[in-house]
């Protein structure tokens, strides 16, 4: 990949201009490991803190970077004496925890590939993905051991490591710290090529399965830029971070864990059960946490609470948010009730952080997501990959090559070749730019629902639901909600012999929530007698829209 904008500014320098589209740099060198940048360049003896991990009982363990490498040079060396090698693809079915962190790192040192795993996936989602990977290790909790034991057969899957004691365990299971501590303590890190794949993270598409979008350990560089950007020139002195986003989702990996630990900025690591005001400004002042990736349905949350700081001594310096738009009201009220302007950021799965607003680096424009960040050449251009003018809507698209850009679909090639045009990568998203570079969302040209910042495909919720024995048939949209900007909505047509009441809708909520994922279950559910189809049979989605609407 031969990446050279010209002419001066490195990645990782945190400094920029308002002409900085321009005056730009990739410093990509061709050997790049994800877990020796992210880790062992800052294990020099000191006890830098790395991850502040904080337990549901409120127990605090402080763990430095000399720790995080003894544990992921034992971790990988564990890998390999189970037979791990380098290309193999590593499960990770972990909430925000120090073990998530130890294996990342591992698998990066040993040259294999994450496939971080949605903590609220259920056992479909989960059997799909270490399917479709072709993942041979996986490690996970007690709750995971679950879902992974209703999963069924997966015939790939040679060894599972379990970080805590569970009541359901499969044959090939064993337990994480007993095998870590029993390693060897030294691990000498693969070399990687900055191209090398680091990274399966799988995303819903219009039609048909998840797809598994693989990165490159290149993608962690191109992620700096976006962070700087979005947490105003961030790194800086105390600078401390957390998210409530999963760390499987590339929100929570890439915008905030892996390139905070890539600076040496060390990162709080606490999953609420339930995301609640009171607990969230609780846990930016115990903590004197300093950056924040909120999705914008958090801040919408968190808005309910009057006079936040007067209630808690918290002291924020960045505030980024991403996945929906905000809104001049949300980012109005950010400034008087968190005392920072938040910055909004733009990207996807396949390419993300590429577009952000800045309050220190530039003007910002009502309506608008932001600029390109230096580095990365977003256009807007027809359905053939040519660029229109100021003003006109089109697909918002990025040139490639772009180190943050994608690799490939895991075994979908074909599914590669139709997200580009030209020399653009499609987002799938629709926009338009102004004379300023200001770039306007203005929606999907697809049929993914976007719901409190998760992008949800609409096939997986269907089949759930038609495997349900009571359904007919199903179709899927998305409404507008105020809170969440859309919620799943289902029309589905039942059996002879089915009542479609409240106790139906109960039972079909339930079963997409625990067979596949807690956030896609459908929020509204309507029971009609036939599904409005083309003359070819297909489903007429805009229809079912205006029906839901």
């Amino acid at each position: 990949m031969s990446i050279d904008i010209q002419p001066r500014t490195v990645i990782g320098s945190a400094h920029y201009r308002q002409d900085e589209k321009t005056d730009y740099r990739w410093n990509i060198p061709e050997f790049f490991n994800i877990g020796i940048e992210a880790c062992d360049k800052w294990a020099d003896g000191s006890a830098r803190p790395a991850i502040i991990s904080e337990d549901a009982d409120g127990s605090v363990t402080t763990w430095s970077f000399d720790q995080l490498k003894s544990l992921s040079d034992q971790f990988a060396n564990v890998l390999a004496e189970a037979g791990v090698k380098r290309g193999d693809r590593i499960g990770i079915y972990l909430s925000q925890r120090i073990e998530t962190v130890v294996t990342h790192i591992a698998a990066y040192k040993l040259g294999a590939i994450t496939v971080p795993l949605f903590y609220l996936f259920g056992p479909d989602a989960i059997a799909y993905r270490l399917q479709n990977s072709g993942a041979t290790a996986l490690v996970t909790d007690a709750s995971g051991m679950e879902k992974v034991y209703l999963a069924g057969e997966l015939p790939e899957l040679k060894v599972i490591y379990c970080v805590e004691p569970a009541d359901i365990v499969l044959p090939q299971t064993t337990d994480f710290w007993d095998r870590l501590h029993a390693a060897p303590s030294l691990f000498t890190p693969q070399p990687t090529l900055a191209d090398d794949p680091a990274m399966i993270i799988y995303t819903s598409g219009t039609t048909g399965k998840a797809k598994g979008a693989l990165h490159a350990h290149r993608v962690l560089l191109g992620h700096l830029p976006g962070v700087e950007v979005s947490h105003d020139s961030f790194p800086q002195p105390g600078d401390r971070f957390w998210t409530p986003a999963d760390w499987a989702w590339i929100g929570g990996l890439l915008d905030v864990l892996l390139p905070s630990l890539f600076h040496g900025v060390a990162v709080v690591a606490r999953r609420l059960e339930k995301f609640d005001a009171e607990a969230v400004f609780g846990l930016l002042a115990r903590h004197g946490i300093r950056n924040v990736f909120f999705p914008p349905t958090a801040l919408k949350m968190l808005r309910s609470t009057p006079a936040p700081r007067e209630q808690w001594d918290f002291s924020l310096r960045s505030v980024a948010s991403g996945g929906e738009t905000l809104g001049d009201d949300l980012i109005a009220w950010g400034r008087q009730a968190l005392g920072v302007t938040i910055n909004e950021f733009y990207g996807q799965t396949e390419c993300n952080l590429v577009v952000s607003s800045s309050s220190r680096l530039y003007p910002s424009a009502s309506g608008s997501m932001g600029r390109a960040v230096p580095g990365h050449d977003v256009q807007i251009v027809d359905d053939d990959g040519h660029i229109v003018a100021p003003g006109t809507v089109g697909n918002i698209a990025i040139r490639s090559p772009d180190p943050v850009m994608f690799l490939h679909y895991w075994r979908n090639e074909e599914a590669t070749r139709e997200k580009f045009a030209g020399d653009f990568l499609l987002t799938g998203d629709l926009g338009n730019m102004d004379e300023g570079g200001y770039i306007r969302y203005l929606g999907r040209n697809d049929d993914v629902i976007t719901s409190a910042g998760y992008r949800i495909g609409p096939a997986p919720i269907e089949e759930c639901i038609m495997r349900h024995p009571a359904v007919r048939i199903a179709a899927v949209v998305g409404i507008a909600d105020e809170l969440r900007t859309e919620v799943v909505k289902a029309f589905v047509v039942l059996k002879e012999g089915h009542a479609g009441d409240a106790a139906m809708v109960a039972a079909l909520q339930q079963h997409v929530r625990s067979q596949l994922a807690a956030h896609e279950y459908p929020r509204v559910i309507a029971f009609v007698d036939a599904l409005p189809t083309t003359a070819t049979g297909k489903i007429m989605r805009k229809a079912l829209k205006e029906m839901g609407a």
